[in-house]
Parts: structure tokens; sequence; C-alpha cells
């Protein structure tokens, strides 16, 4: 699997790219869902590079496949998820993952899975909480 600069547009990218073919199933609504959500131009990639790195990331996940299946596996998922730290980076990325992984109205096992790793790591890092939040 390739790697990005952390927190840089291909990144943040590729972790877009991740959550709509997790699944298996890369559908016309996943596209319209990224192209509404303006994630993009927020991460200053635009729709051609993000199409190459579609193309990347599938290329990557052949390359590892094992006895004819893609594996995407929790140290691969968490692999992509770590070249993102910046927290409001993180935020954007999670609020269009799941507007992407919601946007054929079925939120498969794979899907899932990426989102609460993703939920789980940079939450548990990044102190999503408001800085008022106090614990009982």
């Amino acid at each position: 699997m390739r790697s990005y600069p952390v927190d840089s547009p291909h990144a943040a990218g590729r972790i877009l790219a991740l959550t709509m073919i997790v699944d298996g199933n890369l559908v016309g609504s996943e596209l319209a869902a990224l192209s509404r959500s303006k994630i993009l131009d927020h991460i200053d990639l635009d729709h051609a590079d993000f199409q190459h790195l579609l193309k990347d990331l599938c290329e990557d996940l052949l390359t590892s496949t094992s006895h004819g299946a893609i594996q995407v596996d929790n140290a691969l998922i968490d692999s992509v998820l770590e070249e993102i730290v910046h927290p409001d980076l993180r935020r954007s990325l999670l609020h269009a993952m799941w507007s992407i992984a919601d946007a054929d109205g079925w939120l498969a096992d794979a899907e899932a899975v990426l989102l609460t790793r993703a939920s789980n790591a940079w939450a548990a890092e990044t102190n999503f909480s408001s800085p008022s939040y106090r614990r009982p």
C-alpha cells in the first residue's frame, strides 16, 4: 500500500475513496454525496486527482489479495487513518465519510467497521467533544 504525507490532500482523498469501495460496491449515489459534501474543495483535491487516487487504491488492494479476495483488514484501515492527524481535517473527513456511506441507504458491515475505527481512533486522539465538556 502506498503511503502519503500526513494530512496531505492525497492521504485525505484516499480515505474518502476507501469509504466508497470498502464494501466492494461503488455506486453513483456515493459519488453524488462526495460532490455535495464539497470535501474535495476543502482538502484541495480536484476530481481528476480523486479519480486517480481511487484507481491507485484499487490497484494497491488488488496486489494484496488472499485466495482471490480483497481483504481490507483493521491494520490496513488503521494505517490509512494514521495519515490524518489534524483535528479539523479529521472532523471534516468523518462527516463526509458518513455522508458517503449513507448515500445508498444501506450501511454495509465493512463501512460500519471503517467508520467505527475512524471514530474511535480520531475521537480518542483529538477530543472531538467540545472544550467545555466535563466528564461527570
